[in-house]
C-alpha cells in the first residue's frame, strides 16, 4: 500500500512540475500590407496614394528596374507602377500601358472587382530617364519588366491573373502573351493593331472603303479647303498656340498644318468623326480650324508632344510598324510636306532599322496558339484594319462594335453582346471568379 502511495505522489509532483513549466512561444509577426510589399520589393520606393472605386488600398511603387534584363550591370531606371488592392483572394488585373500612366480604374477591374497593377511603359512619362538609352527601348525588355513584376506579386496575389491594355497597351498584351503564355490566365486586348511594316497599306485601304462615298468625298473636300485657306488657318493656329502657351520650333506651324491635313482621314475614322459635322466650304475659317483641331489636335505637333512621343515613334519604326500618308487628293496644294513620313517625328541620329520579324512572330502566335484572348474593336477604327485574325481552332473571342471607333469598350456593346463577353470570361476564369456586369 505504501508503494502505491509513493507512485501516486510521484505522478502528482511530476504533473505539478510540468504544469508550472514556462513555455516560450515564438513571437507572431503581423505585417501591414505595405510592409508585405516592401518585403517583395526591398529596393523600391513605396508610398500610399488615394484608393478609388472598389479598392481599399492603393500604392505608388517606384522600382529600380534594370535597363537590360540580360546584363544587370548596365544600370537601372526609375519605373512607376500603381497598385490598387482589395483582397489577396480576388483576381488581379495587370494593365500594360502603352505610354505614360496615371492612376485610374480600368473597365476590366470594375467587371471583376479585383486588384489592379498598372504599369507605365519603360521610358515614358515619369519612367523616362533624362537621356533615353534607346537600345534598351525594346519590347522584349518591357515584357521582361512585366514578367518579373508578376512573378514577384504572385507570392501575394495567388488567384487568377488577367492582363489588359488599350491600343499600344493592347498590342503589348498580345506581345506579352506570346512571350509568356502562362503568366496570366486570360488576356483582354482593346483596339490593338499588329502592323505590317512601317507603312502598313491596310490602314489606307480601310480609309478608302469605310463609311459612305458621300462621307469620304466630304473628307477630301475638307482637306482641300483647309489648305486653300492656308494663311487664315495658320493665323488661327498661332492664336491657339498663344492661348495654350504652345511652341512649334521642332515642327513649324506650316509643316504642322500640312501634316494635320494628311493625318485627318486616319484620325477621323479612328476617333469616330461624324460626317454631318464636317464643315462645308462656306463655313468660317474659325469653324474649319476648330474641327481640324477637334479631330487631329494641332497640339499633336507642338514641342511638348513631339518630345513626349519620341519613344513611341522609335518603337513604331524599329519593331511595331506604323502607317503612311496618302497625298493623292491634296498633292497640288502641299508646299512643305512633299514626301510625308513618320520618321519626321522620330529621334534624330539614331538607328531606326526596322525588324519585320518581331511582330510577325507575335501575330503567328496569337493567330495559331493564342487561347483565352478577348479582342475588342470598333468597326470604323483605322487601327482595326491591322487586327489579328485567329484561326478557327483557337479558343478566342473577337468582338467588333458596329460603327465603333478607337474609343470602343465593353460597356459600349449591346446587352446581348456584353453577356456573351461575360459568359466567355466566366468560362475561361472559372466560377471561383465573380463577374460584375457593367
Amino acid at each position: 500500500m505504501k508503494f502505491y502511495k509513493s507512485i501516486i505522489l510521484f505522478f502528482v509532483v511530476s504533473f505539478l512540475v510540468v504544469g508550472c513549466r514556462v513555455v516560450k512561444l515564438e513571437p507572431i509577426e503581423i505585417l501591414t500590407f505595405q510592409q508585405k510589399l516592401e518585403n517583395i520589393f526591398p529596393n523600391a520606393e513605396i508610398t500610399k496614394i488615394e484608393a478609388k472605386d472598389h479598392f481599399t488600398k492603393a500604392f505608388q511603387l517606384i522600382l529600380n528596374e534594370p535597363l537590360d534584363h540580360n546584363d544587370k550591370s548596365k544600370g537601372t531606371f526609375k519605373h512607376y507602377v500603381y497598385l490598387s488592392h482589395i483582397s489577396v483572394n480576388k483576381p488581379t488585373v495587370l494593365v500594360t500601358e502603352g505610354y505614360s500612366a496615371y492612376p485610374r480604374t480600368y473597365e476590366l477591374s470594375k467587371i471583376l472587382k479585383g486588384n489592379q497593377v498598372q504599369v507605365e511603359y519603360r521610358f515614358y512619362g515619369k519612367s523616362r530617364p533624362d537621356s533615353i538609352p534607346w537600345k534598351y527601348l525594346k519590347n522584349d525588355q518591357a515584357i521582361e519588366d512585366y514578367h518579373q513584376l508578376v512573378t514577384k506579386l504572385k507570392t501575394l496575389y495567388k488567384s487568377k491573373w488577367i492582363s489588359t491594355g488599350i491600343s499600344k497597351g493592347g498590342e503589348t498584351v498580345l506581345i506579352y502573351k506570346s512571350k509568356y503564355p502562362y503568366d496570366v490566365a486570360v488576356a483582354v486586348s482593346y483596339v490593338a493593331p499588329l502592323i505590317n511594316g512601317t507603312e502598313d497599306i491596310r490602314t489606307q485601304e480601310h480609309i478608302n472603303k469605310i463609311g459612305s462615298d458621300e462621307c469620304r468625298t466630304k473628307i477630301t473636300q475638307f482637306q482641300r479647303v483647309i489648305l486653300q485657306n492656308r494663311d487664315s488657318i495658320l493665323k488661327e493656329i498661332l492664336k491657339y498656340a498663344a492661348v495654350k502657351k504652345m511652341s512649334f520650333t521642332e515642327v513649324p506651324p506650316e509643316e504642322a498644318l500640312e501634316y494635320a491635313v494628311l493625318e485627318f482621314p486616319f484620325s477621323f475614322w479612328q476617333w469616330g468623326g461624324k460626317c454631318d459635322e464636317i464643315p462645308v466650304k462656306n463655313t468660317s475659317v474659325k469653324e474649319q480650324f476648330n474641327f481640324l483641331n477637334k479631330i487631329v489636335g494641332i497640339d499633336f505637333y507642338n514641342d511638348k508632344t513631339y518630345y513626349n512621343l519620341l519613344p513611341s515613334y522609335y518603337q513604331h519604326l524599329t519593331e511595331l510598324g506604323y502607317y503612311g500618308f496618302d497625298t493623292g487628293s491634296v498633292k497640288d496644294l502641299l508646299k512643305v510636306v512633299h514626301q510625308p513620313t513618320n520618321k519626321r517625328f522620330a529621334p534624330k541620329n539614331i538607328d531606326l532599322t526596322y525588324h519585320p520579324n518581331y511582330i510577325k512572330q507575335v501575330r503567328d502566335y496569337v493567330e495559331n496558339k493564342g487561347n483565352k484572348i478577348l479582342y475588342i474593336y470598333g468597326e470604323y477604327d483605322t487601327w482595326g484594319a491591322c487586327a489579328p485574325n485567329p484561326k478557327p481552332h483557337v479558343n478566342f473571342l473577337k468582338m467588333i462594335l458596329e460603327g465603333g471607333s478607337h474609343k470602343t469598350r465593353i460597356k459600349d456593346f449591346s446587352t446581348k453582346d456584353k453577356q456573351l463577353i461575360y459568359n466567355k470570361l466566366q468560362n475561361w476564369l472559372g466560377y471561383s471568379v465573380s463577374i460584375y456586369p457593367l
